[in-house]
């Protein structure tokens, strides 16, 4: 396991009675009309700060939220988060209407043992992006101990999760070893038949992570956009669906590979398509894996469903990551839907379930189901990174600094 191999503290090693607690975590959530949405990613951070709050430790808590450019934005403000905090901590949060200065230093100063501080985002502020030290150096003012509990910001090198591991002992939370462990499983050693099912946009944001699973796979199943530019690669005629056509090499690269490693690789066996993405779009299913010329593939088929579903249903172990079509539209929603309830019933039948990425999570809140797997993974992007194999950052700072 990675933070075994890089000889990573955990929170159980170390001694946080009375101490101040700085912690990185994950609370990029989503908001709608000034409220978190869904507080997925506050919950999963629970048992850390109960841990924390049972040891009378001062808690600091810093996070971003969004893409602010260097500079306060208000629609990426931190603050709605204080509420939902309060109610799952069960707690008094303060908050800091800055990460650093004079703001964030009389906030920390007047914690009692027991309570907790959220600062502002830190992307309010240039420096955390660029790594920067001084920054950094700023931030560990607030702690007498770093933890890192943002499992979704770990494959990123910035201040708060690589710089600031240089002026504080540190080790990683609760929530960051559970991911560690569920994915480390699906890397070592899987229950077989081992099956990942691939969707989204992109072929780009996929490619390293699919030749990687090609290696430890017993199946494989690509749906969504970019399923469209493995059918091209093929020949197949794709109408006016989604291509990226710099890649087409590598779809056929992974098709090779996957047949030179005897692994089943499944492509949409049928469609729904559009003329155009508009929700009340008439629609068509098409014959088979061709879409009709001037049409646009927009979720697989009933017959692709079918297929994928028995696939999922004979699994033992199941990565999903990436959608099956437009989910955010209810019409195209369908394919996305029904991979999430044959996941369910897959982790009700023993097998072990891990779905990573935003939209995938999206599509499980949407149908309900998010509870009904063996685990969700907070970091999409990080979690394709340890798959492809990478050190990630946050966890290397860690243990070149470990103190």
């Amino acid at each position: 396991m990675q933070e075994k191999a890089l000889k990573v503290k955990r929170l159980q090693e170390i001694d946080v009675q009375n101490k101040r607690v700085l912690a990185r975590v994950d609370y990029n959530v989503p908001l709608k009309d000034g409220k978190v949405a869904d507080d997925t990613r506050v919950k999963e951070t629970l048992p850390t700060l109960k841990h924390l709050l049972a040891a009378k430790a001062k808690i600091v808590l810093v996070a971003h939220l969004g893409r602010p450019k260097g500079k306060p934005e208000p629609k990426y403000s931190l603050k709605p988060v204080v509420a939902v905090l309060e109610k799952l901590a069960g707690v008094k949060v303060h908050f800091a209407s800055d990460c650093v200065g004079p703001e964030a230093d009389k906030v920390v100063a007047a914690l009692q043992p027991g309570e907790i501080a959220l600062l502002e985002n830190l992307r309010y502020h240039p420096e955390e992006e660029k790594n920067d030290e001084t920054f950094a150096k700023q931030l560990a003012k607030h702690g007498d101990i770093f933890i890192q509990e943002a499992f979704g910001a770990i494959h990123r090198a910035h201040a708060s999760t690589s710089a600031v591991t240089k002026f504080l002992p540190g080790c990683i939370g609760l929530l960051v070893q559970k991911e560690l462990e569920f994915l480390d499983r699906v890397i070592g050693n899987p229950q077989r038949p081992f099956l990942a099912i691939l969707g989204g946009a992109k072929v780009s944001d996929k490619l390293a992570v699919t030749l990687r699973l090609l290696d430890r796979v017993d199946g494989m199943l690509i749906g969504g956009g970019m399923s469209y530019t493995f059918l091209n690669s093929q020949g197949v005629c794709i109408g006016k669906s989604l291509l990226e056509q710099e890649r087409v090499p590598d779809a056929q690269k992974i098709i090779e590979k996957a047949y030179s490693k005897n692994v089943e690789l499944l492509l949409p066996a049928d469609h729904l398509a559009v003329q155009e993405i508009k929700e009340d779009a008439p629609s068509q299913i098409s014959q088979g894996m061709a879409v009709p010329e001037g049409w646009i593939g927009v979720d697989i088929g009933p017959r692709s469903i079918e297929i994928f579903t028995e696939k999922i249903k004979a699994a033992k172990t199941i990565f999903w990551n990436g959608p099956m079509g437009i989910f955010e539209m209810k019409p195209f929603a369908k394919g996305s839907m029904a991979v999430a309830q044959a996941m369910a019933e897959a982790t009700q039948n023993g097998a072990t379930t891990i779905v990573g990425g935003g939209d995938s999570l999206a599509v499980l809140s949407q149908a309900g189901l998010a509870g009904k797997m063996s685990h969700c993974s907070t970091g999409g992007g990080a979690s394709l990174e340890l798959l492809e194999g990478k050190v990630l950052p946050g966890l290397a700072a860690l243990a070149q600094n470990q103190k």
